[in-house]
């Protein structure tokens, strides 16, 4: 009796899971020229760069470049969890929008994040191992940040 209720059970679950293939959450597919104003506003050397497109922009941007596993649901729906978290605290797609206080906030921020090891998350260095900051990467990354805060110091100065 048990035997063939859990065999009913596990029909049911599977044919859940088959059905739920076929859903997902949208997807974060915009524009990757999207994050040029914050490029141009904050001319970050080439290696910082390319950095940044390694490390932070699938889940900080309005563009993701998804892996293969995001077509299986339920790991697209954390996928996506973790890229609308990301671009909730930090989306340098809407970098024109920000203030110039917010912009130094924000590049503050970053460098925090980087330098204590929070950012990228260990669960995207895991299937992303050219995410992974080397001491010499964190450090570029927080020189770069000294010198394009130093714009934002001067703009937010009360004249």
């Amino acid at each position: 009796m048990i035997k063939k209720s859990l065999k009913k059970i596990g029909i049911v679950l599977l044919v859940v899971l088959v059905i739920a293939q076929f859903f997902g959450p949208e997807k974060n597919e915009g524009d990757l020229a999207s994050v040029e104003a914050f490029f141009e506003d904050t001319n970050p050397p080439e290696d910082v760069k390319l950095i940044l497109k390694n490390a932070c922009l699938d889940c900080h941007s309005d563009h993701t470049r998804y892996p293969w596993y995001n077509n299986i649901t339920p790991v697209n729906y954390w996928l996506n969890d973790h890229i609308e978290h990301g671009k909730g605290h930090f989306n340098v797609s809407k970098w024109d929008d920000y203030s110039d206080k917010k912009k130094d906030h924000k590049l503050e921020e970053l460098a925090e994040e980087v330098e204590e090891g929070h950012m990228p998350l260990p669960s995207y260095t895991w299937t992303h191992s050219d995410a992974k900051l080397t001491k010499e990467q964190i450090e570029s990354v927080e020189k770069w940040v000294q010198t394009a805060r130093i714009k934002y110091a001067f703009l937010k100065e009360p004249q």
